[in-house]
C-alpha cells in the first residue's frame, strides 16, 4: 500500500538567484552610497547644458522619476527659464548620454542660492 505524497501548499521556487552585482546594486540604492556620484554627473550635465552667466544663480537639485530639478536665485530668471528657454535647455541635456532618462525641467525658487 503505497500513498501519493501530499502536493505542497505552495509551489517551489523554480526562478534563478539574483546575482552578486544585483543584490549589491540593490544594497548601494538603498544605502545611499550612489546619490553623491550621482549629483555630480547631474551637476556636470547641467553645466554643459547652461552657459556660465546661468551657472552663476542655478544649482541642480535632483532628479526624480525623470524630472530634473533645478534651484534658482530669483523670480526674475525663474519666469525666463519657465517660459522661453525650458525646452532648449531640455534638448541639449537630451542629446546627451547621461541625460536620457530627463524628460522635463523643473525650476524653483531658492533664495538660499548665493550669486557668485
Amino acid at each position: 500500500m503505497s500513498q501519493r505524497p501530499m502536493e505542497r501548499a505552495r509551489p517551489y521556487d523554480t526562478s534563478e538567484p539574483d546575482t552578486l552585482g544585483s543584490v549589491l546594486s540593490k544594497l548601494f540604492a538603498l544605502r545611499g552610497y550612489g546619490r553623491p556620484q550621482a549629483g555630480r554627473v547631474l551637476q556636470e550635465l547641467w553645466t554643459s547644458a547652461a552657459e556660465p552667466a546661468l551657472l552663476a544663480q542655478t544649482k541642480v537639485l535632483s532628479l526624480k522619476n525623470g524630472v530634473l530639478q533645478v534651484g534658482v536665485s530669483n523670480s526674475a530668471l525663474l519666469s525666463e527659464l519657465a517660459a522661453f528657454r525650458k525646452m532648449e535647455l531640455l534638448e541639449i541635456l537630451r542629446k546627451s548620454p547621461a541625460g536620457a532618462k530627463i524628460r522635463d525641467l523643473k525650476f524653483k525658487l531658492r533664495g538660499d542660492l548665493k550669486t557668485r
